[in-house]
């Protein structure tokens, strides 16, 4: 069976409705192992490809990040035949088609580093073969899917539309939240053709809630790109506003959900201690860097530098709460609660507990943390280990940074200060 003969059924987990298509997956980590496991679901044999044998095995053994929904679906494929992973990239030969997720970060100086996603699809692109659909759902800069699959596939000459279906269908993968499994969210699709929309939406409609189909793949690309951006930038304001209200004596979570009472034109966004992972920190530089000038959006510039400073003004606050006391950072016991970028994942990419323990070292303080998700941690070099009991130790500041769902935090109540950057904690003396 063609990928093209595959029929969509938008919405629907049947676990026949890919049945007799062979998907290959580039890449099993946050985004391609629900991708496949999601597809596998829906009936498709799966080839799991990734150029990590230690994530493979990983995986293997279960020890990976996932919804406990996906944990479950995980260890069905494990006595099947039509759910295997390799390193081997000639397998992708055997797909009838091929989803590309792998990631996009940025270096030190938040330049796009796309080393990962230009060796994937030159892998693809080398390894296609005749009828095969192709669909890249990494986040890059608008023109990616033509310049790094469309174009070398010509160049080898397979056309798109005739000999090859080719879309970019950005993920939405939400790690840790079961609310926005893959099957219950929408996705955009945006194929080089309407051969290739199709195509795509054949394949990617069981495991979505429903599709939404844009002209091209530039379209879908900017899409994905405005959707994090909105994001990043709104986040910059909640930590500004948030920081206005405790200047005014307001604690801002109140003040926030006094506002979303308004059915129209808010949408709520929350403080916290800046802005980690795979997206927020990142994705806004894959735009800003085909802007022309470094004067182009400024008010999104404005934004991502202010998420940069976010950790250090965290920094500042702590010292604030110990110079209160007459006591200063410089030999202070002080704990970071919770290290992963966000509640219920052990992902510390992009982490602001990491630039914020660097800060706080910096000025002298002794530095710990505690994550239940997070056994160990390295800081400039320096390899930390998580504190198992951390309600039985003195400490002079406790900052919390990420609470991790069920996590006890009624021991703070006896701690002599509290800095909680996310602001959710009932207002009391020695916290803000």
């Amino acid at each position: 069976m063609t990928i093209t003969e595959t029929s969509a059924s938008s919405g629907t987990t049947d676990p026949e409705a890919l049945r007799g298509t062979t998907v290959a997956v580039v890449g099993l980590g946050y985004v391609g192992l629900p991708t496949a496991l999601a597809l596998w679901s829906a009936g498709a044999t799966i080839i799991g490809v990734d150029t990590s044998d230690r994530r493979i095995a990983a995986i293997r053994a279960g020890t990976v990040d996932l919804l406990p929904a996906q944990h479950a679906t995980l260890a069905c494929v494990e006595n099947t035949g039509d759910f295997r992973m390799t390193s081997d990239a000639s397998a992708l030969r055997d797909a009838n088609a091929v989803v590309v997720c792998v990631p996009t970060p940025v270096t030190q100086d938040h330049a796009p580093d796309l080393t990962a996603l230009r060796a994937a699809c030159g892998t693809v692109v080398a390894n296609a073969v005749p009828g095969q659909l192709i669909v890249l759902t990494s986040t890059s800069h608008v023109g990616t899917t033509r310049e790094l699959l469309l174009e070398p596939l010509a160049a080898r000459g397979l056309r798109a539309e005739e000999d090859v279906f080719v879309a970019f269908s950005p993920e939405r993968i939400d790690p840790g939240n079961e609310r926005h499994l893959p099957e219950n969210t929408p996705r955009i699709v945006g194929g080089a053709g309407p051969l290739s929309t199709r195509a795509a939406t054949a394949l990617l409609g069981p495991t979505a809630s429903r599709l939404h189909e844009v002209a091209g793949p530039e379209t879908a690309e900017m899409a994905k790109l405005w959707e994090n951006i909105y994001r990043a930038v709104n986040i910059a304001l909640a930590n500004e506003l948030s920081d206005a209200c405790l200047h005014l004596g307001l604690a801002p979570i109140p003040v926030i959900e006094a506002a979303a009472t308004k059915p129209y034109g808010f949408m709520p966004f929350y403080p916290g201690p800046g802005a980690g992972g795979h997206c927020i920190p990142c994705d806004p530089y894959y735009l800003l860097g085909q802007l022309p000038s470094a004067k182009s959006a400024p008010l999104l510039r404005t934004a991502m530098t202010a998420l940069r400073e976010r950790p250090a003004q965290i920094a500042a606050q702590a010292a604030g709460l110990l110079d209160a006391d007459g006591l200063s950072l410089a030999g202070a016991r002080v704990l970071v609660l919770g290290v992963a970028y966000k509640a219920g994942v052990s992902d510390v990419r992009e982490s602001p507990a990491l630039r914020l323990i660097e800060l706080l070292a910096g000025q002298g303080a002794e530095v710990s943390y505690s994550d239940c998700h997070v056994p160990a941690l390295t800081v400039a070099g320096r390899t930390l280990t998580s504190v198992p009991d951390p309600e039985d130790t003195g400490w002079d500041l406790v900052v919390l940074h990420t609470a991790h769902p069920g996590a006890d935090l009624g021991w703070l109540d006896a701690a002599p200060r509290v800095l909680d950057t996310r602001r959710r904690l009932p207002a009391r003396t020695g916290a803000r």
